[in-house]
């Protein structure tokens, strides 16, 4: 998900190190959150074809789902950012997770 990964002499401290037999080897400098969001919605976009907001209501709630599942709404502005890619309101986006919870 956009991870890059560097030498242990670059690590930052919010960096993951990671050690071998005690020994530090190697530093994973994970993405932002939001930058996270971007790389799930293009992946979703290739899924299904093309932009999101060309989608018909019902696949566009499967789309809530998906990105609820992996925590998309967790990331500050994530439900606008989500609203803004399915071409609807935060008003609808929040519809459609409360109606998958009434469910």
């Amino acid at each position: 998900m956009g991870a890059e990964l560097l030498d242990v002499g670059r690590a930052r401290p919010d960096d993951v190190v990671l050690a071998w037999e005690g020994r530090d080897v190697l530093a994973v400098r994970l993405p932002q959150l939001s930058e996270s969001l971007d790389h799930i919605l293009s992946a979703m976009e290739r899924t299904y074809g093309g932009p999101l907001a060309g989608l018909d209501r019902r696949a566009k709630q499967t789309v809530v789902r998906t990105l609820e599942a992996r925590g998309a709404f967790a990331v500050r502005h994530g439900v606008e950012t989500v609203a803004s890619a399915l071409g609807v309101s935060r008003f609808t986006v929040y519809n459609y997770l409360n109606r998958e919870k009434g469910a």
